[in-house]
């Protein structure tokens, strides 16, 4: 049985959330306040953590920076009312995995966790058949403390971000096409959401790359999607 975490403020959507997470046989806690549900984010471990971005006390953004501040890696669904794509970048460079705009369907709400889900797990499992560390050219890995180094400085990275640099540094030269990389790091088993892959690589490369421009470790394979360099 999976357990989840849900915060947030509107008992209706807080109601209705809980009732399908229960149908999908997961143990649910709730909370309708910002500072109790860090709390209980810091209190106990969970499979998965849905969090409004607008609550009492403590929004969901600080929330989720704060998680990942303290190396809580658990995954976190996002929702908001807010539609701007300003506000979907901040939630995810927070650290969030996901993000869902409100109002949004249940089938969709219901593919989002199981994805997430199935992902941590996956994720979970794969971290432990890789090394421990990676280290190519200037860039080191630590795959189990989630950090990674580049020429010896700390590169702060969001979990997919990482996620995707682990998958394709443990393969190098190995290309993955959008839909791959969005089954593998997301979860996802429908299409239409390749752009969130182009745009958390191009964010994965402002971070590491010396030229952005000119890529040096995460490589474009042309009529593909993308590969990590195996000639440095």
């Amino acid at each position: 049985m999976k357990k989840v975490l849900i915060v947030e403020d509107d008992i209706d959507i807080l109601s209705l959330i809980h009732l399908h997470l229960t149908d999908l046989d997961c143990d649910v806690t709730k909370s309708m306040n910002g500072k109790e549900g860090l709390q209980l984010s810091l209190d106990d471990s969970y499979d998965l953590i849905i969090l409004d971005i607008m609550l009492p006390d403590l929004d969901g953004l600080a929330i989720c920076g704060h998680l990942r501040a303290h190396n809580i890696y658990t995954p976190i669904l996002m929702l908001t009312a807010k539609s701007e794509e300003f506000d979907k970048v901040l939630g995810l460079e927070s650290g969030a995995d996901d993000y869902l705009t409100k109002p949004f369907g249940i089938r969709e709400f219901i593919a989002r966790v199981k994805a997430l889900l199935r992902r941590s797990e996956r994720f979970s499992n794969a971290a432990s058949a890789v090394a421990d560390s990676i280290r190519i050219g200037q860039i080191e890995i630590d795959v189990t403390k989630r950090k990674v180094n580049l020429g010896g400085s700390r590169v702060d990275l969001t979990p997919k971000e990482f996620e995707l640099l682990v998958l394709l540094a443990e393969s190098p030269g190995r290309s993955y096409s959008r839909a791959e990389l969005l089954h593998k790091v997301w979860g996802y088993e429908f299409t239409g959401y390749e752009h969130t892959v182009n745009s958390h690589i191009n964010r994965l490369r402002s971070k590491i790359e010396p030229q952005e421009a000119n890529p040096r470790y995460v490589l474009t394979t042309w009529g593909v999607g993308y590969r990590f360099n195996d000639e440095i």
